[in-house]
Order: C-alpha cells, then sequence, then structure tokens
C-alpha cells in the first residue's frame, strides 16, 4: 500500500540528512528546515506516551514537517498528509515534494500542510529497528506446502521478531494503528487546531479511518484514496488484492505488446515475464544492485512496485526487458522492491498488528495459496497481503489491531477514492469502506495505477475542491 513515487522522496530524506527540530508536547516551535524542493518547510516535534495504558513505557517523540499557508489571510487550517505505507515518511513526503504538483496548489495555499512520521518510523524515536539479514531471507519458502516448510517459515519470522524487539524495545508491542490514530489527537492539540482536514493515501486511509471513528469531532474534512477496509476478513483481502495485482499486470501486458514506448513491444508480454520469473526460480537472472542472482519473489516484487504509477509502465517495459535479455540483469526491478528497504522492519511491525496471519497450519495456508495461484496465474509470488500474512506466521508480538469493524458516525461527509484498475488496493475496498462512513461520498477511478492523487488529474482536481470547501457531491462520481 506504499505509493511507490515516495521512495525517492524518503531516499532523499536520509541523503540530505535533514533533522527535525524539538518542541514540546503542549505547545509547537517550529524552525526552519528547509530543503530545495521545499525552501518554507519548518519541523517540529511531539512527544506522545508508547502505551497510553502504562505510563512507566516512557514516551515516543513523533517528527513533524509543515509547509504554512501560501495565502494565510485564507488560511483554512492545517491539513495533515499520510502518505502510506505502513512506514511512509510523511515529514519526507513534505519535506521533499510529495504535493509540488501544480494541480495541489491550492491546498498548499489554503492550509498550513503538516506531515509526521508514526510511531516507529524514520525521523520519530524510538525507531523500529530490524537486522535485514533476519527480516528477509532470499531462500526462504514463503508458499510451504509441507510441515516442514511451514515449521521453518514460523521459526524464521519468530526468530526475525524477536530480533526486532530486541532492538526496538516495548514500541514495536504498541506499533498498531489504534496508538497511531490517537497520536493523530496529540498532534491535533498541539497543532491548538480544534479540528484537522486529512489526505490519506493508501496505509493512511486505514489511519485516517480509525481516527476519524474514534474522534469523529475532530474531523473537518477527509479524503481516503486508495481505501483499505480493514474490516475485511484476511483470507478474503489476500485474494481480493491478488487479483487486482494480476488484473493490473495484465493491462500492463496488453499496453505493452502494442506501445511504441515499451520496449517489449509486439511480444507475448506475459510469456515474456513467466519467463523471467521461471529462470530467477532457477537461479539464473543476475541482479547487479544485489551481487547475486534475484529471487522470483524480488523479481515478482519489483514488477508490482513499477505498477503503482502509470507513468512509470514504460520504465517498467525497459526493466522486465533486461531482466530477460542475453545478458540479463533484473537491477531495473530488484532496486524497487522493499525487501531490504530502510522502512521494511517498520512494515511488517505495523502489518503483523493489523493484518496477522490467518493460517493455523501447513494444509490451511497451502490452501489459500492455491486459491491465490488460481486469481493470480502470472503475478501470484507477490502481493502485498500474502507478505503481511506470510510474513506474520510466527510472529511473536501479539497483534493489538487485526481486522475489525472501524464504522464512523457523527463525522462530515468523508470523501473516499477507490480505483477500478488499482494493483494494491482492490475497488471493493473503497466500496467497503465508504459503506461504513454515514454519509461518505466514492469517487471512482477507471484509470491505471495505485492513488488518484499520483495517477489522476480528475481525481487530484475532486480531492482539492473537496477539501477546500468541506463539500463532497451527493451522488456517485466517476474519474476516467
Amino acid at each position: 500500500m506504499d505509493v511507490r513515487r515516495v521512495v525517492a522522496v524518503i531516499a532523499a530524506v536520509v541523503v540530505m540528512g535533514v533533522v527535525p527540530a524539538v518542541a514540546s508536547a503542549s505547545s509547537l516551535t517550529w524552525r526552519p528546515c528547509a530543503t530545495p524542493q521545499e525552501p518554507t518547510a519548518e519541523c517540529a516535534a511531539v512527544d506522545v506516551p508508547i502505551d497510553r495504558s502504562r505510563p512507566e513505557l516512557g514516551s515516543a517523540r513523533l517528527a513533524l514537517a509543515r509547509l504554512p499557508a501560501a495565502d494565510p489571510a485564507h488560511r483554512i487550517g492545517s491539513l495533515l498528509v499520510n502518505p502510506g505505507g505502513p512506514g511512509g515518511s510523511g515529514v519526507g513526503f513534505v519535506q521533499f515534494g510529495g504535493l509540488a504538483s501544480p494541480d495541489l496548489a491550492r491546498l498548499r495555499q489554503r492550509f498550513d500542510v503538516v506531515g509526521f512520521d508514526p510511531r516507529g518510523d524514520w525521523f520519530s524515536t524510538p525507531r523500529i529497528t530490524c537486522d535485514p539479514g533476519t527480516l528477509f531471507d532470499p531462500v526462504l519458502n514463503r508458499f510451504p506446502t509441507s510441515r516442514q516448510g511451514f515449521d521453518a517459515l514460523v521459526a524464521h519470522n519468530r526468530a526475525a521478531g524477536e530480533d526486532c524487539l530486541a532492538r526496538t524495545g516495548p514500541l514495536l508491542a504498541n506499533a498498531d494503528t489504534q496508538s497511531a490514530a490517537e497520536d493523530i489527537e496529540t498532534i491535533r492539540a498541539a497543532l491548538g487546531e480544534a479540528k484537522i482536514s486529512w489526505l490519506g493515501l493508501s496505509y493512511g486511509t486505514e489511519l485516517g479511518a480509525v481516527y476519524a471513528s474514534k474522534h469523529p469531532d475532530r474531523v473537518r474534512a477527509m479524503v481516503l484514496d486508495g481505501a483499505v477496509d480493514h474490516a475485511r476478513p484476511l483470507r478474503q483481502a489476500i485474494l481480493e488484492e491478488a487479483a487486482a495485482t494480476e488484473d493490473a499486470l495484465v493491462r500492463f501486458a496488453d499496453w505493452c505488446r502494442g506501445s511504441a514506448d515499451c520496449a517489449l513491444r509486439g511480444q507475448d508480454v506475459l510469456r515474456f515475464y513467466d519467463d523471467v520469473v521461471a529462470r530467477a526460480a532457477h537461479g539464473a537472472v543476475w541482479a547487479s544492485d544485489l551481487g547475486r542472482p534475484a529471487t522470483a519473489d524480488e523479481i515478482s516484487a519489483g514488477v508490482y512496485n513499477h505498477l503503482y504509477i502509470r507513468e512509470e509502465w514504460p520504465a517498467l517495459g525497459k526493466a522486465l526487458a533486461a531482466a530477460g535479455g542475453e545478458f540479463p540483469d533484473a537491477r531495473g526491478l530488484t532496486e524497487r522492491n522493499q525487501f531490504l528497504s530502510p522502512i521494511y522492519g517498520a512494515y511488517r511491525a505495523i502489518g503483523c498488528h493489523d493484518f496477522p496471519s490467518p493460517f493455523t497450519g501447513p494444509a490451511d495456508m497451502g490452501l489459500t495459496a492455491g486459491l491465490l495461484r488460481a486469481v493470480a496465474p502470472h503475478s501470484w509470488r507477490y502481493s502485498e497481503f500474502w507478505d503481511f500474512t506470510s510474513g506474520c506466521t510466527g510472529w511473536p508480538v501479539p497483534a493489538k489491531n487485526p481486522p475489525r469493524p472501524h464504522p464512523v458516525n457523527g463525522a462530515p461527509p468523508i470523501l473516499v477514492v477507490g480505483g477500478a484498475h488499482d494493483p494494491a488496493t482492490p475497488l471493493s475496498w473503497a466500496r467497503g469502506l465508504a459503506a461504513s462512513i454515514d454519509g461518505a461520498a466514492l469517487l471512482t477511478r477507471t484509470d491505471d495505477g495505485h492513488t488518484g492523487l499520483f495517477n489522476s488529474a480528475c481525481a487530484r482536481e475532486a480531492e482539492v475542491k473537496y477539501l477546500v470547501s468541506g463539500l463532497t457531491p451527493g451522488f456517485r462520481e466517476l474519474c476516467r
């Protein structure tokens, strides 16, 4: 669910070494933290309890970044943004141009745009810390069918979770979305706002919806774009998302076969893809960035991450062609998957709180894996919900926020945005989330890519208009 264009933004945060300034939890002191992309950026921090029921565990410090309203005379208030994840950096998103599109200029004029790094992420402290080599083992079978394979997966995930817990401390057991939603309320109070507006992408829709369910009277306006329906049973969510990923891959292949912008024009792209994945499964596809052969899972994850942004499809064609060439190099794919990303530990830890494994043993897991192959015959090796649930099988930290309804009652009308061909968050999830929110409006996209904000001028226009006015249409709208 993490918007992959933000990966470049996050990398810039690391390179630039921008460290947010410190402020008290009761009144924020904003200090300049300008970047070339955002010369007006300001930073602060706010303290929150690690566990609100156990104050003896101490506090965490959340990093904040703000772009002050460019038209202060007509300022509406604060617009909090979350770019997704779990584990995405709101600070990096704000500081390094996440809202730089001219289509979003009115947001920049009318709001103080505030990004924050959720508990455990990026510049918030303590940070969720895991040994990458322990967390991800490229030779591990994530689709075991035998008791021996299942037990190996459980043992690996248990060891990985214990390593993360030893390095992170008690925050790891409290990195769930319920706790993070209460952190938003602390941020609101520290900002001095009676109500906040919210722009949440992908996982940010779950975080925003949980906040709205807990504090509906504190919401002025809320966009939930690339919607996650946390009430969905996990086995159902796994299959729905896998089918959505397959649909996006097939649409890419159809475009690529007939487009002059695709390096594989005129070829059977799905067959080419299947061949690359099959060769990778036998260790025959080199990845120069890894210094070893890429696995089939890594190839599939790299393709998946390119499907997020429709404008990146030509780059995907080149990367896939290079991985299947005479002298294959999968670098263009593997450098885009998240297994060795700095946020993969946070992604896994938060995911295991919110999407814990539903599997009871190898037969149960094998049955679901077989259904997954049936709905996604080409792309089955990687989808995010299989990554969550297989990676959480044996995870030693109890889940604090497993799937459940989060009905929203008493909030102003909320705008939910879903895509008919979104590879990560199926349209059925947007419909389910909208149905759980009293008075919600649903905007449906029929174009490609994950989230309207990054793929649809029509959706951006609708989101900006709604956030400024606070008014949603009284009917279902469509972006083609």
